[in-house]
């Protein structure tokens, strides 16, 4: 029981703290390791989840419905049109700085896309894979 308290505090802090993508993913392995013992992120398991068609959605079936199949090109919103930055570190800079907004936009996302809640290890795989890509 202290060792889930004081994981809690760890990613709480992590979390109030974080400012680039790989204090971001650190924050969910830590807490992905918490539940799944010896958890690693991976950018190929972030890459298939990016890639994954998943059908509760007919409008957004998976990612690339608004992000298209390469994460360093801009997108548009499958149902508003609304134009959306490159998701890839590398191309937006911005990209998964901001612990709040990472936060929010997987928890509308997750939710329109695969009909539940992505959990820690698939947040630390996707951010890991559009830290690595090129």
């Amino acid at each position: 029981m202290r060792t889930t308290s004081t994981v809690a505090l760890l990613l709480a802090s992590l979390a109030c703290h974080a400012e680039t993508p790989q204090q971001i993913r650190q924050a969910y392995a830590a807490e992905a390791g918490s539940q799944q013992a010896g958890f690693t992120p991976s950018a190929r398991r972030g890459a298939a989840l990016f890639e994954q068609r998943f059908n509760i959605n007919e409008k957004m079936p998976g990612c690339t419905s608004c992000h298209t199949d390469k994460p360093l090109n801009a997108g548009q919103h499958a149902v508003t049109g609304k134009n959306i930055r490159p998701l890839a570190v590398a191309a937006n800079g911005e990209r998964f700085s901001d612990p709040a907004k990472v936060e929010k936009w997987f928890g509308r996302n997750c939710k329109e896309v695969m009909g539940r809640a992505c959990t820690p290890a698939e947040k630390a795989d996707f951010v890991s894979y559009m830290s690595e890509v090129r």
